[in-house]
This record gives C-alpha cells, sequence and structure tokens, in this order.
C-alpha cells in the first residue's frame, strides 16, 4: 500500500515491506500550501515509489520538512513551490548541511516530477549537483602497490589454505560411516557433516531427544574438537567469504554493493572460461560485464567450494552467490551454531579480517579492507588500451565523465605519479626532437666533418675515434649512421638502443649521409605499403611524424644520388629488418 496523506490533523501515512506502518503528524501552521506539495513530493520518495522504507526515513523527511518551511518563512516566502526563486533556494542550501539540502532537494524533485510545477530556471537547480557535499563524499585513495599487493596476496593464502581443507575434509569423509552405526570417530563426524549438513553436539542430542550432556557423553569428550574442525574446513566461514570476495573485487573491479548482492542467476556461462555476469549497480541500474579470466577462475573455485553448504542450507538462500555459516567456536566443541547468512559481512568482522591479514602499506601502517576502495584501485591499474580511437578515450564508457575524473583519473598512487612524469617527460622530449632539423651531410662535409661542424663536435664531445668510425660506418644503423648508439635516449643507458629503423629519422642522434640513400628510399616504400593497408588514422598515429621526416631528409640529397640508389630498391620486406607483425605482406 502506498504512502498516503490524511487530514485533520495533517499527517502522513506509510506501510513498509516489513509489514509494520506510521503516521507522521505534520505541522501545517506556517506555510500550509509548502508543506502540503513537500508531503506530495514524500509520497513519491516512499516505499512503493521510492526507497524510504522505515519509520526513521520518515522522520528525517519530516525534520526537513519542518526546517525548509521555517526558513524560507523567515526568509518572506509563504507561499507555494511555484513562487520559489533559483536565487531564494541557492541562498538557502548555500548555508544547509548536506542531509538538509539533499532531502529537500529530492522532496521538490519529487513533487516537480507529477505536477510540473516548479518554473524552468528552479527546476534546473533543484536537478543540479549539491553545493554541500557529504562528508564522505570524497573520493578514496587507491591503494599503493605494497597495500595491493598485500591484500592481494593476503586474500589468496586465505582461499588456497581453505581450498585445500576442504578437500581434505572431503577425502577424511570418504572414508567414514554413518556414527550412529559405526561410532564417533573423526572420520565418521565428518562423513556425518557431508551427508547432514553443519551440526553441534547439542543440535544432534535436540534430534534424538537427549540432553547435551548424554550427546556429550555418548560422542565421548575427546571427539568435541572434531566437530569445530568439520564445520571449519567443510563450510564456508565469514573470513574465507572475505577472501573470496576481495580475490574478485581485485581482479573483476565490479562495484563492491554488485559483488555483495550477486546471484547464480546473475551468471551467464558462455562456454567453459568465459562468464558474463549481470549485476545491480546502486546508484543507476542493472550492469554487466564479461569477467576477465583470473576473476572467472576465482568464481569457479568459489562454486566448487561452496557447493556442499549451498546444499544444506535453506531452500530461498540457495540461489545467493556470496554464502556461509555464522558460528562461533568454542574449544569444548559445543559452540553455538548461527544461522546461515549471504552477501557481505559485518563491518567489525572486515576490520578483523584486515587485522589477521597483518596487510601494511608502503609506509608501514596497518590497512583496512575498504571495497569502494579496491573499485578506485582496480580502476587505477586498469589498463586504457582498448579506448583508443574512441571520441572518449580518456573516459571509461561506463562512467560519466564527471565520475571518471572525480574518482578515478584524479586517483593515483606515487609510483602511477612518477610514471606519469616520465611519460610527459618523454613526449616533451619527442617534441623537441620533431622540432630539431634532420643534420644531412655531403661527401665532402662527411670527409671534413671536424672542420665543417666544430659546434657538433663539441656539443657531442666527439674524440678522433668516434669521428673515425661515423666517418668509416662503423656507427651505422639502418637509416642513418648514429652518434652514440649508447646514449640511452629510446633505451636504457649503457645498452644497445633498441629502437626500430623508422625511429632513427626522429632521433637527435642521427647522421644521414649519402651512403644511406637506398635504405632511406626502402624505408620510405615500406611508409607506402604500410598506408595502403593500414586506416589513415592508425597510420598517421603510428607512422606519420616518421613519413614526414623521411621527406625532410630525402629532399637535402642530390637528386643524382637518389636516383642511383632508387635503382638497388626491390620494394619488398626482405629489403628491411621487420618484426613478423610488422609485415606489410
Amino acid at each position: 500500500m502506498p504512502a498516503e496523506i490524511l487530514e485533520n490533523p495533517l499527517r502522513l501515512f506509510c506501510t513498509f515491506t516489513s509489514g509494520t506502518t506510521s503516521t507522521l503528524i505534520v505541522d501545517d501552521s506556517v506555510n500550509p500550501v509548502l508543506v502540503r506539495e513537500l508531503l506530495t513530493g514524500l509520497v513519491y520518495l516512499m516505499h512503493p515509489h521510492g526507497q524510504g522504507d522505515s519509520h526513521r526515513t520518515a522522520e528525517k523527511y519530516k525534520g526537513t520538512i519542518d526546517w525548509f518551511v521555517g526558513e524560507l518563512e523567515m526568509r518572506g516566502h509563504r507561499g507555494g513551490a511555484a513562487g520559489l526563486t533559483r536565487a531564494g533556494l541557492a541562498a538557502l542550501w548555500w548555508e544547509a548541511g548536506n542531509r538538509r539540502e539533499s532531502e529537500s532537494r529530492r522532496m521538490l524533485a519529487a513533487l516537480d516530477a507529477e505536477t510540473s510545477v516548479l518554473a524552468p530556471d528552479v527546476r534546473e537547480l533543484v536537478r543540479g549537483r549539491l553545493y554541500n557535499r557529504h562528508p564522505n563524499s570524497e573520493p578514496l585513495p587507491p591503494y599503493d602497490e605494497v597495500a595491493w599487493a598485500g591484500l592481494t596476496r593476503a586474500a589468496r593464502t586465505i582461499a588456497k589454505e581453505s581450498w585445500a581443507a576442504y578437500r581434505a575434509a572431503r577425502a577424511t569423509a570418504e572414508a567414514g560411516q554413518d556414527p550412529y552405526m559405526h561410532g564417533w570417530t573423526r572420520e565418521n563426524i565428518f562423513w556425518l557433516m557431508v551427508h547432514h549438513g553443519p551440526a553441534t553436539p547439542r543440535s544432534l542430542g535436540e534430534r534424538v531427544g537427549l540432553s547435551y550432556n548424554q550427546m556429550r557423553y555418548r560422542i565421548g569428550d575427546g571427539n568435541q574438537r572434531f566437530f569445530v574442525e568439520a564445520r571449519e574446513a567443510l563450510f564456508p566461514s565469514a573470513r574465507v567469504v572475505i577472501a573470496y570476495q576481495v580475490l574478485f573485487g581485485v581482479y573483476s573491479g565490479i562495484v563492491p554493493d554488485g559483488i555483495a548482492d550477486l546471484g547464480i542467476d546473475g551468471l551467464d556461462w558462455a562456454g567453459d572460461a568465459a562468464v558474463l555476469v549481470r549485476y545491480i549497480k546502486g546508484r543507476t541500474s542493472e550492469e554487466s560485464i564479461t569477467l576477465p579470466s583470473k576473476a572467472v577462475r576465482v568464481l569457479e573455485r568459489w562454486l566448487d567450494y561452496a557447493d556442499l553448504a549451498r546444499s544444506h542450507c535453506p531452500p530461498q538462500l540457495r540461489n545467493r552467490l556470496w554464502l556461509w555459516l555464522a558460528y562461533t567456536s568454542r574449544r569444548s566443541g559445543d559452540e553455538g551454531l548461527g544461522p546461515w547468512r549471504y552477501g557481505r559481512p559485518y563491518k567489525s568482522t572486515i576490520v578483523d579480517w584486515s587485522h589477521d591479514a597483518g596487510v601494511v602499506d608502503a609506509n608501514g601502517a596497518p590497512v583496512v579492507v575498504h571495497r569502494h576502495r579496491i573499485r578506485t584501485t582496480f580502476e587505477s591499474h586498469r589498463d586504457r588500451s582498448s579506448w583508443i580511437g574512441s571520441r572518449r578515450s580518456t573516459i571509461d564508457p561506463n562512467h560519466t565523465p564527471a565520475v571518471e575524473g572525480d574518482h578515478y583519473l584524479s586517483a593515483m598512487t606515487e609510483a602511477q605519479k612518477s610514471a606519469l612524469e616520465d611519460i610527459v617527460e618523454q613526449a616533451q622530449g619527442d617534441l623537441l626532437r620533431r622540432g630539431q632539423p634532420p643534420m644531412v651531410l655531403s661527401d665532402e662535409q662527411v670527409a671534413d666533418l671536424a672542420r665543417q661542424f666544430p659546434q657538433l663536435v663539441s656539443e657531442l664531445e666527439l674524440d678522433d675515434r668516434a669521428i673515425a668510425e661515423l666517418v668509416g660506418g662503423q656507427r651505422d644503423v639502418f637509416v642513418a649512421s648514429c652518434i652514440d648508439p649508447t646514449a640511452g635516449v629510446h633505451g636504457p643507458k649503457g645498452k644497445p638502443c633498441p629502437a626500430r629503423p623508422w625511429v632513427c629519422l626522429l632521433c637527435p642522434l642521427a647522421l644521414f649521409t649519402p651512403r644511406h640513400a637506398a635504405n632511406l628510399l626502402r624505408m620510405k616504400a615500406f611508409f607506402a605499403r604500410q598506408w595502403q593497408q593500414m586506416p589513415a588514422a592508425q597510420f598517421m598515429a603510428v607512422f606519420g611524424h616518421y613519413a614526414q621526416r623521411i621527406e625532410e631528409v630525402l629532399v637535402k640529397y642530390d637528386p643524382t644520388q637518389l636516383a642511383t640508389a632508387a635503382a638497388h630498391v626491390t620494394d619488398t620486406d626482405a629489403e628491411i629488418p621487420l618484426l613478423p607483425e610488422e609485415s606489410t605482406l
């Protein structure tokens, strides 16, 4: 039954999904018109139209109505919502707190959606962004590399240990028999758990009409501990669930509420190695993602591990993916067997898990598992190469630009910031090198290098031996002669340059001499073949700058030299040292 407004006195009557009802009496003595309009908006925010589903929620909105109407009355507004002005609302909300502003905005937006009572400029303001952001709305920084690796390692260790214990327990149960007929041994207790589900000595006694002490005597004091051992090995605990959920989040990046509420029916298996996950994202709606291979393996292992628990849990819970058994272990074996639970463990349990895992960050501070922070860290490490070519090439297609910028693109670890600065420096260096004219020498200039180019010799610190090697061709690469192949411009300093042949065209260390004319023409022909087989945008991104530079180099050659060199060019890939993937065949 939807919420409804009742008269004499003015009040709001709500019915909730829990079966309870609530009646809130509202004071309309100050501005009855605006109070009733706000109540109308509140009706559409409460169950079943909206997400409000408790007496406490309704009370909060009632307090906001009293505040909103009272503040406007003091500012001189005594009419309905149609008379609200953009300036007046902005001044009011600018001084309000987050909750008052957000709740009054929601009620006005719900009212306007049904009645269109607001002026256009006021409607735009109501639907805009909050002036007062929630204290916890600031984006969480990603985990640094040390914490991220530690969390992953801790979760993987727990998952491996629990799986090994589960397999060993199933093997132990295979060797057991019915303990009521063959005695209460370790193997038989494990057999009982596998075939009849988790149990305690007290619950077993209740099944056969024996007291706890009688059942305990029958089982034997020495065998009490096997009940705890069997349940911890055969049925998932909250500690194990957290480990699997952390791993699943690390490998998939699904939002935390999507992971917690995931059900078996949300998994679409496409063969043995591909899984499409459909989940609900709390702020938007249903979304889907194809899981990476590591996340698929985690999911397969969890389904195998939880299969026994799912067969013994209540039928209404068997569709839940993250299922575990709550209990409190005691050394006596008479621990309290709690209910089956699913979804997200309690926050206190997660904090205990983090403390027990002993994970620390780069500064040695303890790390607490925060699922939204796992999501942020996943995004900060994500490979965005698949987005190239999109008009939103720097934005994840699943996010709006505002969300991407506020929560992910601006969230980087120190190592990522350092890497980004290195990339910027390299890009700036590339731009400077592209602006430098190519160094093309004639035969006479090569023979008299030291005399013709004293500035070049001094800047590059060339000695007589280096000049001799340059003139003699001992430092030749494919399209040029390299002043210093170990300078580290395109690779580690002190190591031979790993650059591809065309990269030398833009390198400040390249000297082009007449003997390189044929190879330059071969490289130009290679660019022409690539142009024919590649999309124009892709060619320009990969080879565009080099194709432009080779024209700048060749124009400085004597046409007679080029004509002679062209006779030796066959226009095939065999003329150029290429990798298999660079072939134009």
